[in-house]
């Protein structure tokens, strides 16, 4: 009796192992639960403070939607250099860093060639949508897969992806090598443009919407506050000497009459907050054209706002201008996640928000207000490196051109002349780390034996790449500008907090509400929506599935 019963037990449940292996290959009774739409959005040049100056003036919708009902990542730091747009979106969506994915800067010298290269040139390719060179590009030259790309190959190629923004290399990058398709800005025609890489010509869709001269709507009235000019209280008062001017314009002040101004330089649309407008409402138009987030697979849509960091580079962190843009993209967003509610469905999308770099304060600025600034002559500073290694060597010119976060050496000379690399490196390290304003003047080969803190020799790793970047890295100290005046607007690319401290917000399908404190990278973004996909990471992936933020 025992026997039989064994004998039955065992058959049973071999019957049920049966089962269940023929269940676990039956693509209707066992399917991996993801979203119908992944939205990446980068707000160019967006510090992190952004979120909390503007806090009290930011509507429902916007920002504080995805505050009050996803998941804030509070301390989310650049984790190597340069902070700059190409690097910052190939890094988000690859969870990699330069000296991985290769994007070592929007433009760089190939250290074999001498040769300049910006980051998504491509003369393999020809331009979509425009007689001009603008369209020639592609995400050839960055050398790993984006999460974007892992998500076409995890679902065989049924997923959709994306890319949109009115930069090239910030539409080009996040889309990755595997999307449908990559539109940018052309500034000649007004118009979106893409190139063969992705297709021979426009959707129909793209035609209508680049007929319809959606710019000269929202230019017509000009651009004045979006209140009374005197409730702007976050920020200076209107026409300091160290904001930028419109060509043609007297002063910085409002109205900016950017209809006229418009008519006179094409390219100053991109530097009003109108820029955002056009590029959501675009992105509106990609989600129905391509029908994201309608099929099987989940789709994927990367959008760049690049405005504000066109009119932060004009009219600086502290500007009218720059928290007019910013309640203006507030109100922007608000209506781009309506229409998602509305065509998706409220919590069928996953939303993530991040910036790729920050900003510093104008030296003007801090000069004004008595905090630590100063002024590097790079000019000056490298006229005297020169000086100095043709006296030794008997070679000029072996720095190529201005000093900046690199030293650009003349390898081709130095090295047909067969002069002591090692040696014009030490002199020149040497020379530069005794300079004001220099904080470390590091030959990176060597910089195990550089007495520099973490995290900062970490970031300095992270940024090299031996093929496209120089081996002597210059970091400036906080607060200081390079050149021989304070200018007007900002810049970025530091490896300090102002330039590498961003916001990061999840929202939707799989996100919990909260936030956290914990000290993250924003190389943790692909990981982290690669695990909720579940799908591979990117191969080049460094970072860390931020547990916290997914359900």
């Amino acid at each position: 009796m025992k026997n039989i019963l064994f004998l039955f037990l065992f058959a049973i449940s071999g019957l049920t192992a049966f089962t269940q292996q023929k269940n676990s290959n039956d693509d209707s009774t066992n399917v991996i639960s993801r979203p119908k739409l992944i939205v990446g959005i980068v707000v160019d040049q967006m510090r992190w403070d952004y979120l909390y100056k503007y806090y009290n003036r930011y509507g429902a919708g916007g920002f504080k939607r995805l505050l009050s009902e996803g998941f804030s990542c509070e301390n989310t730091m650049i984790n190597y250099v340069p902070s700059v747009t190409g690097v910052g979106h190939s890094s988000i969506y690859t969870g990699s860093v330069p000296a991985i994915h290769g994007i070592a800067d929007n433009y760089w010298i190939d250290q074999a060639t001498g040769k300049g290269v910006y980051c998504t040139d491509d003369n393999t390719v020809q331009s979509v949508g425009t007689d001009n060179a603008t369209g020639k590009m592609s995400p050839r030259n960055l050398l790993v897969s984006t999460v974007t790309d892992e998500l076409r190959i995890a679902t065989n190629f049924q997923s959709k992806v994306v890319g949109v923004s009115l930069k090239d290399r910030a539409s080009i990058l996040p889309a990755g090598h595997a999307a449908n398709a990559a539109f940018w800005f052309d500034d000649s025609t007004g118009n979106f443009i893409t190139s063969t890489y992705y297709m021979q010509t426009l959707p129909g869709w793209v035609v209508r919407f680049n007929k319809s001269q959606a710019i000269n709507t929202l230019i017509k009235k000009g651009w004045n506050t979006l209140y009374a000019i005197d409730t702007y209280q976050n920020s200076e008062s209107d026409d300091q000497v160290y904001e930028g001017r419109f060509e043609g314009e007297t002063t910085s002040s409002f109205p900016h009459n950017i209809n006229e101004i418009y008519k006179r330089n094409r390219g100053s649309f991109r530097t009003t907050p109108f820029g955002n407008t056009l590029t959501l409402d675009f992105a509106k138009q990609a989600i129905d054209g391509y029908e994201l987030g309608k099929g099987k697979a989940t789709d994927f849509l990367t959008i760049n706002c690049a405005s504000t960091d066109y009119v932060g580079h004009m009219f600086g962190p502290n500007s009218i201008e720059i928290e007019d843009t910013y309640l203006r993209l507030d109100k922007d967003l608000e209506n781009f996640f309506l229409f998602l509610d509305d065509k998706i469905g409220r919590g069928q999308y996953t939303i993530f928000l991040t910036a790729d770099h920050g900003a510093a304060h104008n030296a003007g600025y801090m000069q004004k207000h008595k905090l630590v600034f100063g002024l590097a002559n790079i000019r000056a500073i490298t006229d005297s490196v020169n000086k100095l290694l043709e006296a030794k060597f008997g070679a000029q010119q072996l720095i190529r051109t201005e000093i900046s976060d690199q030293v650009d050496f003349d390898m081709q000379k130095i090295n047909s002349q067969h002069l002591d690399f090692d040696a014009i490196k030490k002199m020149t390290t040497t020379y530069l780390q005794q300079q004001p304003g220099i904080m470390y003047a590091v030959d990176e080969n060597k910089i195990g034996e550089a007495p520099i803190p973490e995290p900062l020799k970490t970031m300095i790793i992270n940024g090299y790449n031996s093929k496209r970047t120089s081996p002597v890295r210059v970091i400036f100290n906080p607060g200081w500008a390079q050149g021989e005046s304070v200018g007007t607007g900002t810049g970025h690319g530091s490896i300090h907090p102002y330039d590498t401290h961003l916001p990061l917000l999840f929202m939707g399908w799989g996100i919990r509400h909260g936030s956290s404190r914990a000290a993250l990278n924003i190389t943790d973004v692909a990981p982290t929506i690669s695990a909720l996909l579940h799908i591979q990471m990117p191969n080049g992936n460094i970072g860390h599935v931020i547990e916290e933020v997914l359900k």
